[in-house]
């Protein structure tokens, strides 16, 4: 648990304080005595008397009590100091930045569990091991630069690599964004980002706390509680970008189902940040770009104006904006017309507003004041001007300065001149505003911010589902592959409709069969898993002659145990399957189904269990949407209906976590009419999952 030492320490120690700046505990030291540390800080070496000017401890039973203790020596001395300075110092706090634990080898790794057990038996804190540190309002505690001015406006930072947070923070430095606390968690050995995130949660305070998250990790331990704190902070007004690297999809080549193939840890990741309202971001660039649109007053709707003296820039904006979503309408009537006088001649107001390369700081300033006053369907003003160095900016900027004071709608700067103009560039971010360099990052950022939907509710659909007889069902299943009639059951207690159906053995039973499903049917042989790979799939048999001929042919095919026939139907092919990921619980898939599905791969995911209005998103967010809607005459389908089906699916899931793939394609969908046609579901018991 994050404490008070941790955040708000009254003394500090740095074991391994060293007078050499070159050393992680000289660094350190320096950085903690030069930055905003009020309290006692001391040294500890047994080779120094002094450290930088101020006392050195030889040992720990020679210094004072300490709330805090940094650990810059070799990971084999760590269980003594920390021991000794939680017994009989009443140290609650612990930052190890040695390396060697569990990132390195086995023994490394025990270390680390034992520090562990120590500071929870004191009820101590612990970040690290292996970590930069950690800094907040009241000290800088790393051995790194940048330390940049901690601002309560800026973004809290929580990073799972200590490298890759020094890489953040110089990106977004040089944007301007701000940074309030800085954490390195290291080795997560007891306090990870979830933990430090939950923190940031609980204490959270409307109108001191930051209002911006930035997350980077390379293992996510908790998902649930990741989950409980990110929907909680982001419904009180925070928004929360993250990296989530190293994720591979080796597990799902071992996969035998549709879903199996198609899902993955990182899908997996997917649908917890889209669930819990997080934009997930993929490089440095990436994460600080939309961190700094979080930064700025969030537009109200999805209609932007750009105002730019150079056209590529507002091209290449306006094309990454029109593909995310988002709109650059059309400026016209008497206000247009009216501000086109303001303006050089040859100057456009259509949207981009192109006020040519001679466009100056009135202009600029004026063309503001009508996106701002008179073009009332406009949400949000985007400025991109940049200098050639013929002449200083000064002036432009200083405009745009007071614009965005004065603006009750959001400026978005992009100043790309930041060698040429560095020094208006400079001056400019003094103010505290953050500036976009690239246009393209920017429209990429405002898409994903803008399109990304609030966290969805966690509460499983049981409306007409007997989640009663599906228990049972599961319980007296072994593991494996589920047989066609207890799917089947399981299909009807969950009231999802499916198509009428029954395995014929012998002959006998396939004349019964036939008779009761009428012509045209399909057969499908009941035993291998990839049924169209083996021809073991015949559409469309309407006579005796065929019904027989296919029979003794599937009878033949290796491990076939009968042939299942059903009515033939007809309409869109859809998808839905499921997959369990460890520790996330069941990822839901749906797409565009049929023997196709793997190549097309036109799926979206989402975690169970899954609202209507989740499973809604999902759908539409299918690059074939437009097919379900119904084009060029064909039928489409109720998106209602499917995603209910969906979201049923998903409580089955969440109430029996032993399914551990399921494929229902394809669901054939005409109209209202949305019926399962082949299903499969394989379990795996708890015992089999250790």
């Amino acid at each position: 648990m994050v404490n008070r030492q941790l955040i708000e320490p009254e003394s500090i120690v740095v074991v391994g304080a060293s007078n050499t700046m070159t050393k992680p505990g000289g660094k350190l030291f320096y950085n903690l005595r030069t930055g905003t540390f009020k309290g006692e800080l001391y040294g500890l070496n047994p080779r120094e008397d002094s450290i930088q000017n101020l006392p050195c401890y030889h040992a720990v039973d020679e210094m004072p009590d300490t709330d805090l203790a940094f650990l810059a020596v070799p990971a084999t001395l760590c269980l003594d100091i920390v021991r000794d300075l939680a017994a009989t110092r009443k140290t609650r706090a612990f930052i190890i930045v040695s390396a060697g634990f569990s990132e390195e080898n086995i023994e490394g790794a025990a270390i680390e569990k034992e520090l562990v057990a120590i500071c929870d038996s004191y009820d101590a804190a612990l970040i690290g091991p292996n970590c930069i540190g950690v800094m907040t309002p009241s000290y800088q505690g790393v051995f790194t630069l940048p330390i940049p001015r901690l601002d309560p406006q800026g973004c809290d930072f929580i990073s799972g690599s200590g490298a890759t947070a020094v890489f953040i923070m110089e990106s977004g430095l040089q944007k301007g964004l701000r940074f309030n606390h800085v954490f390195s968690v290291g080795n997560s050995a007891q306090l990870g980002v979830e933990d430090v995130l939950r923190y940031f949660d609980e204490t959270y305070r409307e109108g001191d706390s930051s209002k911006v998250k930035i997350l980077y990790f390379e293992t996510i331990k908790d998902p649930d509680k990741l989950l409980k704190h990110a929907t909680s902070l982001i419904r009180k007004g925070c928004g929360i970008a993250a990296i989530k690297a190293g994720t591979s999809d080796a597990g799902s080549r071992a996969a035998s189902s549709h879903t199996g193939a198609m899902a993955s840890s990182d899908m997996a990741v997917d649908a917890l940040f889209r669930k819990a309202g997080i934009v997930r971001c993929y490089g440095r660039e990436d994460l600080t770009t939309v961190a700094s649109v979080m930064l700025y007053p969030r537009m109200k709707g999805r209609n932007l104006a750009i105002i730019t003296h150079a056209g590529g820039p507002a091209v290449m904006l306006t094309d990454v904006l029109a593909q995310g979503d988002m709109d650059v309408p059309q400026l016209k009537g008497s206000e247009a017309e009216e501000l086109l006088t303001h303006l050089y001649p040859g100057s456009s107001v259509s949207n981009p507003i192109d006020l040519l390369a001679t466009g100056n700081a009135e202009q600029v300033g004026t063309c503001i004041d009508y996106c701002e006053a008179s073009f009332g369907e406009i949400d949000g003003i985007v400025v991109i001007f940049g200098t050639p160095g013929l002449a200083p900016v000064f002036d432009v900027y200083e405009v745009l300065h007071g614009k965005m004071l004065a603006c009750s709608k959001p400026i978005f700067p992009v100043l790309p001149s930041v060698t040429t103009a560095s020094k208006e560039v400079e001056e400019f971010l003094s103010h505290g505003w953050i500036n976009f360099p690239d246009e393209v990052l920017l429209g990429e950022a405002l898409t994903r911010v803008y399109n990304t939907q609030p966290p969805s509710g966690s509460t499983p659909y049981l409306e007409d589902i007997d989640m009663a007889t599906i228990r049972k069902l599961i319980d007296d299943a072994e593991s494996g592959y589920l047989a066609p009639d207890v799917i089947q059951q399981i299909l009807d207690a969950a009231g999802i409709p499916r198509a009428a159906e029954g395995v014929a053995v012998d002959e006998g039973s396939l004349k019964i069969l036939a008779a009761e499903t009428g012509y045209p049917l399909v057969m499908k042989v009941v035993g291998p898993i990839h049924k169209s790979d083996v021809g073991g799939v015949v559409l469309g048999i309407d006579n005796d002659l065929d019904l027989h001929a296919h029979f003794n042919e599937m009878q033949k095919i290796e491990g076939a145990t009968g042939v299942l026939l059903q009515p033939m139907l007809e309409g869109i092919e859809l998808f839905a399957g499921a997959k369990y990921e460890p520790s996330y619980g069941h990822v839901i898939l749906c797409g565009i189904g049929g023997i196709y599905v793997e190549v097309i791969k036109d799926v979206a995911s989402g975690l169970a269990p899954l609202s209507m209005e989740e499973a809604d998103h999902l759908i539409r967010s299918l690059k074939g949407y437009k097919m379900l809607e119904g084009i060029r005459g064909q039928d489409g389908i109720n998106v209602e209906t499917y995603a209910e089906i969906l979201v049923r699916l998903s409580s089955i899931c969440r109430y029996a976590t032993e399914i551990a793939e399921l494929d229902l394609n394809p669901i054939m969908g005409k109209g209202h009419q949305l019926v399962v046609v082949d299903a499969r579901i394989r379990i795996e018991k708890v015992e089999s999952r250790k």
